[in-house]
């Protein structure tokens, strides 16, 4: 018999019993379905069997690792119902490629396109697969046997991806005959995935996904037209530059071409700066406003966007909202006591449209700077008047909410939502989730620049993502227009940052089941010398040696 802790309480089981078997007990406590588990701080499938004393802690679907085994899960699923529907033989590849609110995108690469009634069977057959509760199995393979299974299955971009694989095995999963290669745990079984929609959009499918918040509530689709077009055009670049996957990238970085593929991404970001830039003086507006969610490189896009007006004879003038922020006594505090210095209330609103409409109005005005040390707003002598051809760039995470600037007209703002879309995926069955990538970029930046820990920014990243839940991305599709801030190539860059600040995290700590999938997902990426990356790249934003004041 072994001793386990559960919820503070000590039981008895038989040597060798899964942990499916203990969380039937226990589900009964839970709102939400139980898919996974804690074994003395180390995240486990429910299919492992316990066979020591532990201490065990259930993960439902609404939280983050369980929230993403159940779209894992599905996603499987989907997959092995379009084999089954459309078969092998007519199918090229199925990419699963971004999220776009609760849905996310598939692109469908088949002899023929994929009509209304395939789609319907499909989903019926993931209907069939989910209501049979079959099980989803692992085993552990070589490299090179799983780098031959992927070759006959024709999923050649995972035929790649391991070609640079350090490690000697490979976890496949298995439904029902049907193997692929997941990074992340999965469910026990198909009868934990009740919740999802699939329907035909734009050039794909479109499989909708419970929210992390009401896991076992299916939410209507809200489409996101602007992101969506901005997430398709990122994906016409990779696949233009012939880089749309991990394996591809580290393909490049073997043959040599990584300068070009830096100096060409770089020149399609500032070929896009220009283009806004254009749209701007076209526009006859004086107030730039750029919101977007943490790590994007907003400061680094203002100032490079800043130039380009210059090009177009503009004289724009920077101006920064978080120097409106009220005094640090004052700071509206979240739901557990702590300063909220991302909601709204955190700015003082009536002094920033004051200063704002006087600008406009022709008035000369004395602008203030904050005090990060004291807490405190100062003036210096930093007076500003407008003339015929300055135009004022503002940037701050409330910048697309018109309650920020609630007096001036929304026909003088031209706004412009940042955020870094990543289109490189780590197979076609993988996607890299853009708060991967942003995360990496924070922890790197506030590591050199702060002295902070990984494991104080992993603490704070949920904080950050509920602010921008509540503050930045309902108010995207308001921008005039969407800049993708990724770069193709900046993960095989990050990589060498980031390691040390990870492996840095202290084993024992909440923080270092994230750490350690972090650490995970960057051994995929070969590493690539930071020097040929321009000195005005929002790049250097993060790792360092930026020609901006960032």
């Amino acid at each position: 018999m072994i001793r386990a802790e559960i919820n503070g309480n000590i039981k008895e089981y038989p040597k060798g019993i899964s942990l499916l078997e203990i969380s039937r007990e226990y589900q009964k406590d839970y709102k939400d379905d139980i898919i996974l588990a804690f074994v003395n701080d180390r995240l486990r499938e429910l299919q492992k069997t316990v066979q020591n004393d532990c201490k065990i802690r259930f993960v439902t679907t609404a939280e983050d690792a369980g929230h993403k085994t159940y779209n894992r899960g599905l996603t499987l699923v989907m997959l092995k119902a379009i084999y089954s529907v459309i078969g092998s033989p007519n199918i090229r590849k199925i990419s699963i490629e971004y999220s776009v609110g609760n849905g996310l995108y598939c692109q469908t690469d088949t002899k023929e396109p994929i009509t209304e009634e395939q789609c319907l069977a499909v989903k019926e057959k993931m209907k069939s697969l989910i209501d049979k509760n079959l099980p989803i199995t692992k085993k552990s393979i070589g490299t090179a046997d799983a780098i031959e299974l992927f070759k006959l299955y024709g999923m050649y971009d995972k035929e790649r991806l391991f070609k640079y694989r350090r490690v000697s095995k490979a976890n496949i999963y298995n439904l029902e005959g049907f193997e692929d290669y997941y990074y992340g745990f999965m469910p026990p079984s198909t009868g934990y995935l009740k919740y999802f929609d699939l329907f035909l959009y734009d050039e794909g499918i479109m499989l909708l996904l419970p929210e992390k918040n009401n896991p076992s509530v299916l939410e209507p689709f809200k489409p996101q037209d602007k992101l969506f077009r901005s997430l398709k055009e990122s994906n016409r670049w990779s696949r233009a530059m012939g880089i749309d996957t991990v394996g591809a990238l580290n393909d490049a970085i073997v043959e040599g071409k990584m300068n070009e593929i830096i100096l060409t991404q770089e020149a399609l970001q500032e070929m896009k700066i220009g283009e806004i830039a254009e749209m701007i003086k076209k526009s006859g507006k004086k107030l730039v406003m750029i919101a977007g969610p943490s790590s994007s490189g907003k400061t680094t896009f203002s100032y490079r966007l800043s130039i380009q007006l210059k090009t177009h004879g503009l004289n724009p003038h920077p101006i920064a909202v978080d120097n409106y922020f009220v005094e640090r006594e004052n700071t509206p505090l979240d739901e557990e006591g702590k300063p909220n210095y991302e909601s709204l209330d955190a700015i003082d609103l009536e002094t920033f449209n004051k200063n704002m409409t006087d600008l406009l109005q022709g008035k000369t005005v004395e602008l203030p700077s904050f005090n990060f040390k004291t807490g405190h707003r100062e003036y210096k002598g930093n007076y500003k008047t407008l003339g015929s051809n300055d135009i004022l760039v503002i940037e701050g995470i409330h910048g697309l909410n018109d309650k920020l600037s609630y007096s001036l007209p929304r026909d003088k703002k031209f706004k412009i939502y940042i955020s870094a879309l990543t289109s490189l995926n780590i197979d076609e069955h993988n996607r890299i989730p853009t708060t991967d990538l942003r995360l990496l970029r924070r922890m790197v930046r506030d590591s050199r620049t702060r002295g902070a820990t990984g494991q104080k920014t992993i603490s704070m990243w949920s904080s950050v993502r509920r602010g921008e839940e509540e503050n930045i991305f309902p108010f995207q599709e308001d921008a005039d227009v969407f800049f993708n801030s990724a770069l193709i190539y900046e993960l095989a860059i990050l990589k060498q940052y980031a390691e040390p600040v990870l492996f840095g995290i202290d084993r024992e700590s909440e923080e270092y089941v994230e750490a350690k999938r972090l650490l995970k997902f960057l051994d995929y990426f070969l590493g690539v010398n930071s020097e040929v990356v321009p000195q005005n790249s929002i790049m250097k934003e993060f790792i360092g040696g930026s020609c901006f004041k960032v």
